[in-house]
């Protein structure tokens, strides 16, 4: 899909979902800033496969997710289709089964994952901003979840993952009081990994990006795996995955490149192998 001389559009089904592949990184952005890249319908349906596309794509070796414009990253779910899609029973379990499809494909992408973000980050886009590894914002960033001011019942996947990177109290403020935290705030709190100038956000983000994509994809990988396996209980992890991985770092072409590399004092070309 992708081509290291020019940037590659993926094929999504929607313009409010743009995916673009440059050599090892690819930016996924969410278009639909007339509603300040709300998470509508279209966006949902069409996020699993574009992940998947990229998950499969031994090019790309990092991805960033944004949102089109200046004002927002995700300003969270389309309030507009709550009447038709989370009002009856039936209506809120399919679209909880959306949900869970989307939030499987997200941990399916065993990729690192970027989140630049810029404005409003809510609700939905909150959640969706937490499904990366590493979080940037700009300082005219804002967080927060309004569930408590829309009557909508916050799911427990939500509550466990907000809470497993900022805490129990945090996420009773954050919950309780539905209010906007600004970036510094969030940065406090540890909701992001650090709170940039708007002028050096995309620079930033991508400099990053590249830095990633040049080391040992298996070894990043790898890491990616344990991180993962850290954050659940004790008696799920699986951890002869990750010794697996771990073992094939060091049978791989890569680390012998790495050594040579270090000895000629050069930088490494990773290949993936």
């Amino acid at each position: 899909m992708t081509s290291s001389n020019s940037p590659v559009q993926l094929d999504t089904g929607t313009d409010m979902l743009l995916v673009e592949a440059a050599g090892a990184v690819a930016v996924v952005t969410f278009n639909n800033p007339a509603k300040r890249n709300a998470l509508s319908r279209e966006i949902r349906a069409a996020l699993p496969g574009a992940l998947a596309a990229l998950q499969s794509d031994p090019e790309v070796r990092v991805v960033v997710v944004t949102g089109a414009g200046d004002k927002a990253f995700a300003s969270g779910a389309d309030i507009s289709e709550f009447g038709e899609q989370r009002t009856t029973p039936t209506a809120r379990a399919d679209y909880d089964r959306g949900q869970a499809a989307l939030l499987a494909s997200w941990a399916s992408l065993d990729k690192p994952v970027i989140a630049m973000i810029r404005g409003f980050c809510m609700g939905g886009g909150l959640l969706t901003a937490l499904q990366a590894d590493i979080r940037i914002a700009s300082d005219d960033s804002q967080f927060g979840v309004p569930a408590a001011r829309l009557g909508l019942g916050y799911g427990f996947s939500g509550v466990t993952t907000l809470t497993a990177l900022v805490g129990p109290s945090w996420t009773a403020e954050i919950l309780f009081s539905a209010r906007r935290f600004s970036a510094p705030e969030a940065l406090q709190m540890g909701l992001v990994n650090r709170v940039v100038p708007v002028a050096e956000l995309r620079d930033q983000v991508m400099a990053l990006a590249a830095a990633i994509a040049g080391n040992a994809p298996l070894t990043v990988a790898a890491a990616k795996a344990a991180i993962r396996e850290a954050g659940r209980p004790p008696e799920r992890r699986d951890l002869t995955r990750v010794e697996a991985m771990v073992e094939a770092c060091f049978r791989s072409e890569d680390y012998r490149e790495g050594q040579r590399a270090f000895m000629e004092k050069r930088p490494p070309a990773f290949t993936g192998r």
